[in-house]
C-alpha cells in the first residue's frame, strides 16, 4: 500500500505520519538557493535539530495534514 491508497482509503493523520517516518533511508540531492539552504539549517539549529532530520520533519508535516490529503 502506498501514500495515495492510504488517502483514498481514508487512514489517519497518524497512519500517514507512520508509513512516511517507516522504510529504508535512501540519499537524494535537490538544488535550492543558498540563502535558503542556510536559513533553514539555522532554523534546524534553533529546534536542535540536524538539517535533514528538519526537512524530514516538514515533509512529514504536510504530507499528512487533512488539505494535503485531497
Amino acid at each position: 500500500m502506498g501514500y495515495i491508497d492510504l488517502l483514498n482509503n481514508g487512514a489517519s493523520s497518524t497512519e500517514v505520519r507512520s508509513y512516511l517516518s517507516d522504510g529504508p533511508s535512501t540519499a537524494i540531492t535537490i538544488r535550492i538557493p543558498a540563502n535558503l539552504k542556510e536559513a533553514t539549517a539555522e532554523a534546524a539549529e534553533l529546534y536542535g535539530m540536524s538539517f535533514s532530520a528538519f526537512i524530514r520533519g516538514c515533509l512529514i508535516e504536510k504530507l499528512s495534514k487533512k488539505e494535503a490529503q485531497r
